[in-house]
């Protein structure tokens, strides 16, 4: 059986209605930056496939040389705009921008990342995206998250109380990029039953 590391690593678990304070710790990831409205922008969907190319020939690579077999991870995203309420009052996807993410293991070298970018450029399919794709690691340290259930668009009212309450009562200010993890995949899942994880990076207050 394929170790899935969602299931055991506590920076992936949060529950609907509740925001938890979480130390999140340093991991390394595939990502990709870009901007536009992710649903109409032609390199969102290119990223997404460079991406995943990656993440599953990495997948197989690790299988084959070291012995580990684990689920690939889910898509993520980091999202920020000139003007924070395109994502809670007004919505305006056109002038966000992003990077997208997928946590790779530990085990994951600079050498398997490599040898990985070069085999998918070899594929006849490779997204155009591909050489775009860089392997970092991440420390986003102290968070809040939590487990919002429905269509992405019904994301505002969460993060609307996130940020102008719930932060705020906990003596916390808000830093660094809103973080959102793709539990579901939104291909094969109806809006109303998706399950999104909701990361903002926060600070203490004096």
């Amino acid at each position: 059986m394929a170790i899935d590391l969602k299931k055991s690593l506590d920076a992936y678990q949060a529950k609907r209605g509740v925001f938890r304070i979480v130390e999140i710790p340093a991991m390394q990831y595939l990502m990709i930056d870009g901007a536009g409205d992710p649903n109409s922008a032609p390199e969102y969907s290119h990223a997404v496939t460079a991406l995943f190319s990656l993440a599953y020939t990495l997948k197989f690579a690790s299988k084959k040389q070291l012995g580990i077999d684990t689920v690939v991870m889910p898509l993520e995203g980091q999202w920020h705009a000139p003007d924070m309420e395109s994502f809670t009052t007004h919505r305006d996807k056109s002038a966000w921008f992003w990077t997208l993410m997928i946590m790779v293991p530990d085990h994951v070298t600079d050498e398997m990342f490599a040898a990985a970018v070069d085999a998918v450029a070899k594929k006849k399919d490779a997204s155009p995206s591909l050489s775009s794709v860089r392997f970092e690691t991440l420390d986003e340290g102290l968070c809040v998250q939590t487990l919002h259930v429905g269509s992405y668009d019904d994301e505002a009212p969460v993060l609307a109380d996130l940020h102008d309450r719930f932060i705020p009562e906990q003596g916390l200010a808000m830093r660094g990029l809103h973080h959102e993890i793709y539990l579901s995949d939104a291909r094969r899942v109806e809006p109303a039953k998706l399950r999104t994880i909701l990361r903002q990076p926060v600070s203490r207050v004096g």
